[in-house]
Parts: structure tokens; C-alpha cells; sequence
């Protein structure tokens, strides 16, 4: 059995989710672990000085939660797809050449140096920022964003998360997000896919 920890990274409504989700659909033996899934609950969240929560900061999420997922995965991939309702499926006649594919999905995946340590590749989806504005303007968050929070917290965060980023990590693909979504999937699975069979053909 062989494994391989894929990253997606990027910016707030960049299309991280929907690029992993469709990702995992093409790929055998997969699954997906979601940084926005272990925030911590809002009355643990700091704020800043103006007031606004601090959600684009490691402190705001259970990073060891995430950490200890990660690990059981890398420990066992078949158990934990059973565990999540996704059956191993069988693509190589020889069990030791199956590899497993984890997408850990998120917008500070790279920020983090115990995770970022564990990457085979490293994506990271970036949009201009008028077109994040809008996009994060069409969501609804629960709790909702304060007037000024994109201009005040999120977009000035982004900068200088990105900035830290670029400044400890290497090896990473930028990926143009304003692209159709059918391209980017095409230019990833088909990386991703090679990697695979690389991994399958060595000893």
C-alpha cells in the first residue's frame, strides 16, 4: 500500500471546496479532510482591534484535532475510508501497488508547518480581489460578516497569510481561479494521476 497527501490551498471563496470535491469524485481510494471543519466555537474566536473575529488566524481552529485525523489516515487509509462510508476500491491486482490518495483542503493548510511537512503537492487557488469581495458577498456566514469585515480583516489576513506562506513553503502550484472549473480540474487530476502511477511503479 502506498499513500499520497495532496493540498489545496487558497484564498477565501477561491474554489478550494469545489476543486477537492470533484477531485475526490475522479480519483480511486480517496477522501477529503476540511480545514473549515475544525473552527473553533465563536465565543473561543479572539477579536482583533477594531472588533472583528479573528477566524483567518491558526488560533481560531483545532489544529491538533485536525493533525490527529490526518495521522489516522496516514496510519491505516483503508480503516478510515470504511470508518467515513467509503469502501476501498480494488484498482491494481496487486495490493502493495494501491495507492491512497488523502485531499486535505483548507486556507491556511500551508501555514501550518506540521502539516504543510506532510504534502506530496501543494495547490493554491487565487482569485483578484474584486472578484472575492463579490463572491464572499453572495454567501451567507454563520455568524454573519460585519459591515467592513472583507476590506478590514478578511482581505488585509489573506496578505499577510499568503506573504508567510510564500516565505517558508515551497514546491507550490498557483493555480489561476478565475479559469473554467472543468480546466483546473482537468490540469490537477491529470498531476495528481501521474503521481499515482509513479507511485504504483516504484519498488
Amino acid at each position: 500500500m502506498k499513500t499520497l497527501v495532496v493540498g489545496v490551498g487558497g484564498m477565501t471563496n477561491g474554489g478550494k471546496s469545489t476543486l477537492s470535491r470533484s477531485l475526490h469524485q475522479q480519483i480511486p481510494n480517496s477522501c477529503i479532510i476540511a480545514q473549515d471543519s475544525y473552527f473553533k466555537d465563536d465565543s473561543a474566536v479572539p477579536e482583533d482591534s477594531n472588533g472583528f473575529k479573528q477566524y483567518d488566524i491558526l488560533d481560531a481552529l483545532h489544529m491538533d484535532t485536525m493533525m490527529s485525523d490526518v495521522d489516522s489516515w496516514r496510519r491505516d487509509p483503508e480503516t478510515f475510508l470504511r470508518q467515513r462510508g467509503l469502501g476501498p476500491e480494488r484498482t491494481t491486482p496487486s495490493a502493495d501497488r494501491e495507492v491512497f490518495v488523502l485531499i486535505v483542503e483548507g486556507f491556511l493548510i500551508f501555514n501550518y508547518r506540521p502539516l504543510n511537512e506532510l504534502f506530496d503537492k501543494r495547490y493554491f487557488i487565487q482569485i483578484p480581489y474584486d472578484v472575492c469581495k463579490r463572491r464572499r458577498s453572495s454567501r451567507v456566514y454563520t455568524p454573519p460578516d460585519p459591515p467592513g469585515y472583507f476590506e478590514g480583516h478578511v482581505w488585509p489576513m489573506y496578505l499577510k497569510n499568503r506573504q508567510e506562506m510564500e516565505s517558508i513553503v515551497s514546491g507550490i502550484v498557483f493555480l489561476d481561479g478565475l479559469k473554467p472549473k472543468e480546466e483546473l480540474l482537468a490540469a490537477v487530476c491529470k498531476d495528481v494521476c501521474q503521481e499515482i502511477e509513479r507511485l504504483r511503479e516504484k519498488d
